[in-house]
């Protein structure tokens, strides 16, 4: 439902071309704000509503979402399913739990990309894997009781299902809080659930243990995380916010420099009224420069070879057009690879092009590609079509801000219990999503079926939910044929949920 023609948007539909596998898109015209337009759609009846954020102004899109949780709650019949309210601001959250209570589930598209783009450029390869846990497509969350189940320690459950991962158990006697990642001797009791990553819910169930062989401890100390030298381009709304979450992540004597338009006589107030206390700023130091993302000489008086993560903001001038946006952020994106490439040194250059032996000497787009082998670019994208530019590329690693965050309400409305595992994955404590290095599991060539190496995980606190191989461009979450030995190489890596550091 929305104040919009029917026809229109059914034609707007139309055009998408989805394959809705028998599931009926039914269009009604009316504003949620009359009791009489939310009968029409029977929203009393419905398993999950969802309020999704206007374009433009987003205090003005979070007033609108509160009024409508508002509307939602004087419906005389109650409402049998709950809301999930897609906010845009997130200090306008704690408005809308006030107004909706326990029948809100949030999600607040603005923090959940910003954390999101954070943990990509740590970890180069991120965006791919959530967009597979979050998208419908391959394998997600699921939450289940199993009866049989209960009494056995979660070592043992976490190797009870061939077409499934354990990560989490839903605890009944904490009220239904979901611990991810629990004890290896925590013993499922009766009404407990168990979360696991699927390809459906009807895809999994428990089966006879498999044999393993007894999982040898690889003691591999993982080294002390350096300092490192962030840029972020572009100035969003809740940067403060960004801040808080990346002194959190980062190594001691870290820096955040921050490029953008707004004067450096004036950030500092701005930060401050978002809520930033820079006396508790532990980790990081700030370097401020003040200049146009998208005019070459002002990128060129930053020392861009020396970065290990750049992060390509929607700046806030331009957030309302998704498409202006994206201009904005590829223009950036190719002046600062460009510039990257001019600086390195030609030995390096050449020795890279041999390595990756996939272009030509002198093409421009190579030039880029090894250029991304010395720092990571995130660039943050709101119209899907522009993502299409980026992966052709392959000059940047990127994060599609408005899909994820789609397939994030999706899967919430869902199933309500799902957004307590996405805001830890997303959140600074508590467990994440982390890309490892092959060598902490296993010798090489040595011969492991996916069991053992789930036990290896096990015995440093992580749960392993998959893999990628050295020569292939995908992750494979939640494998087949987990029993089935196979010889591992150390250029593989391993996808796993462990305790934030």
């Amino acid at each position: 439902m929305a104040e919009r023609d029917k026809e229109e948007m059914e034609l707007d539909i139309a055009k998408m071309e989805f394959d809705f596998r028998g599931t009926s898109v039914i269009c009604r015209s009316g504003s949620p704000l009359i009791l009489a337009d939310l009968k029409k759609v029977s929203v009393s009846k419905a398993h999950a509503i969802i309020v999704l954020a206007e374009d433009g102004n987003a205090d003005l899109s979070d007033a609108r979402a509160l009024r409508t949780v508002l509307s939602l709650t004087g419906v005389k019949e109650g409402l049998k399913g709950h809301i999930v309210v897609e906010l845009s601001d997130l200090d306008n959250e704690v408005l809308v739990k006030l107004v909706g209570g326990d029948l809100v589930e949030t999600v607040v598209a603005h923090d959940v990309i910003g954390r999101l783009m954070i943990q990509c450029a740590r970890q180069p390869g991120l965006a791919q894997i959530w967009e597979d846990i979050l998208g419908f497509e391959n394998c997600e969350f699921y939450i289940k009781k199993w009866p049989q189940l209960y009494g056995m320690q979660f070592e043992e459950v976490v190797i009870s299902f061939p077409d499934a991962i354990p990560c989490g158990i839903k605890v009944s006697a904490l009220g239904g809080k979901i611990i991810l990642n629990p004890d290896d001797n925590y013993v499922l009791q009766e009404e407990d659930e168990v979360l696991v990553i699927a390809e459906d819910d009807d895809t999994y169930a428990p089966s006879t243990m498999p044999t393993v062989k007894e999982a040898v401890y690889i003691n591999i100390v993982r080294p002390a995380r350096n300092a490192q030298k962030i840029l972020l381009c572009g100035w969003r709304r809740d940067i403060d916010d960004m801040i808080v979450v990346l002194d959190a992540f980062l190594a001691p004597e870290s820096e955040l420099w921050m490029f953008n338009e707004v004067p450096e006589s004036d950030r500092e107030k701005k930060l401050i009224d978002g809520g930033l206390d820079f006396i508790r700023l532990e980790n990081i130091s700030l370097v401020h420069r003040e200049g146009n993302a998208v005019i070459r000489r002002n990128l060129e008086s930053l020392p861009l070879e020396s970065f290990d993560s750049i992060l390509i903001l929607a700046d806030e001038s331009v957030e309302d057009s998704a498409i202006q946006a994206d201009s904005r952020s590829l223009a950036t994106l190719l002046l600062i690879r460009d510039i990257q490439a001019k600086r390195l040194p030609f030995k390096e250059a050449l020795v890279s092009q041999i390595h990756r032996g996939s272009f030509s000497q002198g093409s421009w787009i190579g030039e880029m590609q090894q250029a991304s082998d010395k720092s990571v670019i995130i660039s943050e994208i709101l119209d899907p079509r522009t993502k299409n530019l980026l992966t052709m590329s392959k000059i940047s690693d990127y994060v599609l801000s408005n899909e994820l965050v789609s397939m994030a309400l999706a899967m919430v409305a869902e199933d309500r219990q799902i957004n307590d595992v996405l805001e830890e994955l997303f959140a600074e404590e508590g467990n994440e999503m982390q890309i490892r290095s092959s060598d902490l599991y296993l010798r090489e060539e040595e011969e492991l079926n996916f069991y053992e190496i789930i036990l290896r995980g096990r015995q440093r606190k992580e749960i392993v939910i998959g893999y990628r191989l050295a020569d292939a461009d995908c992750a494979v979450i939640n494998p087949p044929s987990k029993d089935v030995r196979r010889k591992w190489s150390y250029k593989d890596v391993f996808i796993v949920i462990t305790e934030k550091e």
